[in-house]
């Protein structure tokens, strides 16, 4: 056990508040305790990675199969949960969507978000293993903090530790026209952009994976991700290439067909007939590579 990581043992790996050495969550930022106590068992810094979004563009869904492909060994990966609380999010997704359903969205209360530990390797020689922690953030209390910085301190904390980020964004969207995930990923990289603010002249070294998601309604983003992204991003496009030195585009989906129906209000709900992923590691393999 390092020192300094023994010191730590009752402050809140996000925030570094102090806490009662019983404390589940953390009295300020109501991340989990247990975060700190897997670290100093591990005796290494952990590495903490970011999956950020809109609201709707399916974090949950995109976080909860990249864990299960993970512990699966899937792409030569072996990763291994640390701590019972780190399979609840990929047995939530993979359970709803076994039923045809999608999950609820990820409530705004930061004491109710899905926190995952995960110890990672890829099999190669001259790999390493990596401590990730990777938690599941409402996209109302994102673009809140992104609005108003410091609204929600826990995501503040969380990005300004980040050692890179998967940014995800709406590429059916985007493919109809709409401006809103153009509009929604230019600020999220604004705002990482001002917290990791150096010399104009300078660009950011922290590495980003923009997912291009629900990419099965445009099939010309998985052809070229980045002419898809210069095409119907423009503005995302542009401060990613002024500010960012490591930026990478992928397409992703996880649905393969969906169905329509209706609630007990007779609202039309959408069905996930079955599910077949496509481009779920491909970023995070890339992110890992820039670490």
């Amino acid at each position: 056990m390092t020192t300094v990581l023994a010191e730590r043992i009752n402050h809140c790996l996000i925030c570094e508040a102090k806490n009662h050495p019983e404390a589940v969550l953390c009295s300020d930022c109501s991340a989990p305790m247990a975060l700190i106590q897997e670290a100093v068992q591990q005796e290494r810094e952990p590495c903490i990675i970011s999956v950020i979004g809109d609201s709707n563009v399916g974090k949950t869904v995109y976080l909860g199969f990249l864990l299960d492909m993970l512990s699966k060994r899937a792409g030569n990966f072996s990763a291994i949960p640390k701590g019972a609380y780190s399979v609840n999010l990929q047995q939530a997704v993979i359970n709803y969507l076994s039923r045809r359903m999608f999950p609820p969205k990820t409530p705004s209360e930061v004491d109710q978000w899905n926190w995952a530990y995960y110890q990672v390797v890829r099999h190669q020689r001259g790999t390493r293993w990596f401590d990730l922690v990777m938690p599941d953030m409402a996209g109302e209390a994102l673009a809140a903090e992104v609005d108003t910085p410091h609204s929600f301190q826990v995501i503040h904390n969380l990005l300004a530790k980040s050692e890179g980020c998967i940014l995800l964004i709406d590429a059916a969207m985007a493919s109809t026209g709409s401006p809103q995930p153009d509009f929604f990923g230019l600020k999220l990289m604004s705002y990482v952009d001002d917290m990791f603010a150096v010399k104009r002249e300078d660009k950011i070294d922290v590495p980003v994976a923009v997912v291009l998601c629900k990419a099965d309604y445009c099939p010309e983003s998985f052809d070229n991700p980045h002419k898809f992204a210069q095409t119907n991003l423009n503005r995302l496009w542009n401060v990613c290439e002024a500010r960012f030195r490591n930026v990478e585009f992928f397409a992703a989906s996880v649905v393969g067909s969906l169905g329509y129906g209706s609630d007990e209000d007779n609202n039309v709900i959408t069905i996930p007939l079955h599910c077949a992923p496509r481009g779920i590691l491909e970023p995070f393999r890339w992110l890992l590579s820039r670490l």
